[in-house]
């Protein structure tokens, strides 16, 4: 049990085909149910947070949080920058010990985008913190992300290659159809596969032997889930996630870690939605947190079984 970076958990991955969830999380519920999770199908896994989420509850409870509950449950898990803005961010979850950070300079230009990832990746790796950068650009709305339809791109496979090369970095979030957010789409979910197979391919051929991949994006946003939330007063309606299939066949081929945030968000919202609704009379926050934090838990667990297929992936 240990707070550490991704480069074993994705080599793991690749040879055993499957991906490591990468959660994102914002307050202790959230992180005690995500790692019990883990703990209970015996699965390493990732705990990430954006800028608003370091707004929020700060990097250092954040770092001393995941450090206490790492301790308590026996899992091996990296502290990630998910989506970070700009080297400032970085270096904040750097000073803070995070293991591993994101830059996301997909909305530059390719040249600025090269420039400030190889910035970031000397930075980082000076202080023995791995790195994810982000190539095209998925659609859709979460925290500080948000690209519209008409200005989303699908990932490059060749610039890809060259991106890689030239930042040095160590993973790559690449664009070929997951979306941000609880409405990704309007009809059915399609994911390039192709695209997929030919970034890794041509990746392999240059060199970058086992390379990780990452998809953002990719929650599944439960329609069970939904409907509890809107039949105690939520109005989230016409939501749409990418089926469990498709992520599975992702984790099978060089996929090594798929982001997931909506759905967290949704079983909590979902959680507190019921239980206020059956007990109005109650006001203690430890009884309404507490039934919210057994549906993350919950759905960690089934995430890691039937859509990442990393249990046992600690042994």
């Amino acid at each position: 049990m240990a707070l550490v970076d991704t480069k074993q958990m994705f080599k793991k991955a690749y040879e055993g085909k499957y991906a490591i969830g990468a959660f994102n999380i914002n307050n202790m519920e959230i992180v005690q149910a995500i790692l019990r999770g883990a703990a209970a199908c015996n699965s390493a896994c990732i705990l990430q947070t954006s800028k608003s989420a370091l707004n929020y509850a700060g990097p250092k409870t954040l770092h001393a949080m995941v450090k206490a509950v790492i301790e308590e449950t026996g899992v091996d898990a990296a502290l990630h920058l998910d989506h970070g803005p700009d080297l400032e961010t970085v270096k904040i979850c750097i000073e803070n010990g995070f293991t591993s950070v994101m830059f996301d300079g997909s909305h530059f230009e390719y040249e600025e985008n090269v420039a400030k990832t190889k910035e970031v990746v000397d930075y980082a790796h000076a202080h023995g913190v791995v790195v994810e950068a982000e190539l095209g650009k998925l659609a859709g709305v979460e925290d500080d992300v948000n690209v519209d339809a008409k200005n989303a791109t699908y990932t490059d496979p060749d610039q890809a290659v060259d991106f890689v090369t030239r930042t040095g970095v160590d993973s790559l979030a690449v664009a070929i159809g997951t979306s941000h957010g609880a409405y990704k789409f309007k009809g059915d979910a399609k994911l390039d596969f192709d695209r997929l197979e030919v970034i890794s391919q041509k990746l392999d051929a240059a060199g970058f032997k086992e390379y990780p991949i990452v998809l953002h994006g990719a929650s599944g946003v439960d329609p069970a889930v939904i409907d509890l939330c809107n039949k105690y007063g939520g109005q989230i309606k016409g939501a749409k996630g990418i089926p469990a299939e498709m992520l599975r066949k992702a984790a099978g081929m060089a996929v090594c870690k798929i982001n997931m945030d909506t759905d967290i968000r949704l079983a909590m919202t979902a959680g507190i939605r019921q239980s206020f609704a059956e007990k109005p009379e109650a006001f203690d926050p430890r009884g309404y947190l507490g039934v919210a934090r057994t549906m993350i838990q919950e759905l960690v667990e089934g995430k890691i079984k039937d859509v990442l297929g990393s249990t046992d992936s600690m042994k």
